[in-house]
């Protein structure tokens, strides 16, 4: 199998993920935060390395804005319902996963908040002006999709968070596609949402969300904290306020040796991606019959859909699993996107730091016998 759905999840994880998940699982006896046992006392000790990772990617005040989560939609589930309130209204982009959409539309169904989309350029592309056209007294957050997991597409995310707090707006990104490869540390975002097991590395059920001190959150899900045990009421401060039962601690081990090794080497990781999905790209866009979605002249993430004219995704999609390839078809979860390029489907192909300039040329040939 060539693996080529790293935008769904990364594949394979480096040893020293694989390494951090099996130490927990086989070394440490005891529950973060629940006790003062040796084997609490490091689970505790993991959680805290790994903030403090996260905290120095992303640029935090402090270890307490950094927030565990199950995966990047939970991230973002607790971001919106934790911030919005009754009345309010939110501008979206057109490219947002149903991450976004879904925990949003409802609540605007329910008749808590109304939902704007703001109105890129006819590349995709959204415009400070985009944003702030729909600014009004009842906008309470702006949410971006730092690069779409249909075409790549990266937004350009500093011009319009600015334009946005000029107008007192705070701003959500969703980093879904560009954490672990694009810097995040500098964009003066007011949160942040990730999955831990995409760019980041590492495994399955954990996320971040970074939430910015100046905000005033509500807690989404309540519990057990292993702090303030002495009060039934959920505590106050972050982390605490957002995070309660027990930690995935093999999980956020595995992620902070993900995130570890992906700092190391990013803007090498960053490249080489993007020149894999470039050479793939080009060589679509020289064949009859293939269309490639986005234009070719923005900044991307390693990511490249494509269709063949005159033939069902997703019976290319299954020709290219047959001939050994792991890549997705279909809407991807961002039926927006689609409908902006007018495609009701497509073949995505998402490769990562362990394919090649073989693997590209070896699926442009698949591609080409299909056509």
């Amino acid at each position: 199998m060539i693996y080529l759905d790293n935008a769904a999840t990364s594949f394979p994880k480096p040893p020293e993920v694989l390494q951090a998940v099996k130490g927990v699982m086989e070394k440490i006896a005891g529950n973060p935060g629940r006790g003062g046992h040796p084997g609490a006392l490091a689970g505790g000790r993991i959680l805290e390395r790994c903030r403090e990772q996260a905290a120095m990617m992303l640029g935090a005040e402090g270890t307490e804005n950094i927030i565990f989560t199950f995966n990047g939609t939970d991230a973002v589930n607790l971001a919106l319902k934790g911030f919005l309130h009754q009345g309010d209204e939110v501008i979206v982009s057109h490219q947002e996963h149903n991450a976004v959409m879904r925990p949003l539309m409802g609540l605007q169904d329910g008749g808590q908040i109304r939902v704007r989309m703001a109105e890129p350029d006819a590349k995709g592309v959204l415009s400070p002006e985009s944003i702030t056209h729909q600014i009004n007294s009842k906008t309470a957050l702006v949410v971006i999709n730092h690069a779409s997991n249909v075409t790549g597409c990266i937004q350009p995310l500093q011009p319009l968070i600015a334009a946005a707090h000029k107008m007192g707006v705070p701003v959500l990104v969703d980093a879904a596609q560009t954490a672990g490869t694009e810097r995040l540390d500098h964009l003066q975002a007011d949160m942040i949402a990730m999955p831990g097991h995409k760019g980041l590395l590492g495994p399955m059920g954990t996320g971040i969300l970074y939430v910015a001190s100046h905000l005033d959150m509500h807690p989404v899900r309540e519990g057990g904290t292993g702090s303030a045990s002495e009060s039934l009421r959920q505590p106050g401060m972050l982390p605490d306020l957002m995070e309660s039962g027990t930690h995935n601690l093999p999980g956020i081990a595995g992620l902070c040796q993900g995130m570890k090794f992906v700092q190391c080497f990013r803007e090498e990781i960053r490249e080489y991606e993007r020149a894999l999905a470039r050479r793939l790209e080009e060589k679509l866009r020289n064949m009859a019959h293939v269309q490639v979605m986005g234009a070719a002249d923005v900044e991307k993430a390693a990511i490249v859909s494509f269709n063949l004219l005159g033939k069902d995704p997703s019976f290319v999609t299954d020709t290219l699993v047959k001939a050994g390839f792991a890549l997705r078809g279909g809407l991807h979860c961002a039926p927006a996107i689609h409908a902006f390029h007018g495609t009701k489907g497509a073949v995505r192909v998402s490769p990562g730091l362990y394919n090649t300039e073989k693997e590209m040329d070896a699926l442009a040939d698949e591609v080409s016998k299909i056509q």
